[in-house]
């Protein structure tokens, strides 16, 4: 089993910027792939971004295109979300999630694992 846990969230003014960090335990991340995906109150889940286990093949979805960046350290067991130019409808609970087959894909049925999630709130 693999545990995975969100840190980095918080209230932020828009046009602001966060981290949010997602460390894992009990299994090394270095052949998942790792994504981020996020939900807003009364919507469903939605892909955010994902790596592959070497670092390669990032995909972002097209509202985070230039201001979002993923990034992983494997030595670490970490993933990570920087998130620059925020807007208010960034507004949700994100959460990080594994994928035991590597493929990166936007489809949150493909990945095995779930973190519980940490909030951000963009003020207007």
């Amino acid at each position: 089993q693999m545990q995975l846990v969100e840190s980095g969230g918080g209230l932020v003014q828009a046009g602001g910027s966060l981290r949010l960090s997602c460390s894992a335990s009990g299994r090394t991340i270095n052949s998942y792939a790792m994504g981020w995906f996020r939900q807003a109150p009364g919507k469903e889940r939605e892909f955010v971004a994902s790596i592959r286990w070497s670092g390669d093949n990032i995909r972002y979805a097209d509202f985070v295109k230039g201001r979002f960046t993923i990034s992983r350290d494997n030595a670490k067991n970490t993933v990570y979300l920087q998130m620059n130019s925020l807007k208010p409808e960034d507004t949700a609970v994100y959460y990080c999630a594994a994928d035991l087959w590597d493929l990166g894909s936007p489809d949150r049925t493909t990945y095995e694992y779930w973190g519980q999630g940490t909030q951000v709130t963009v003020s207007s």
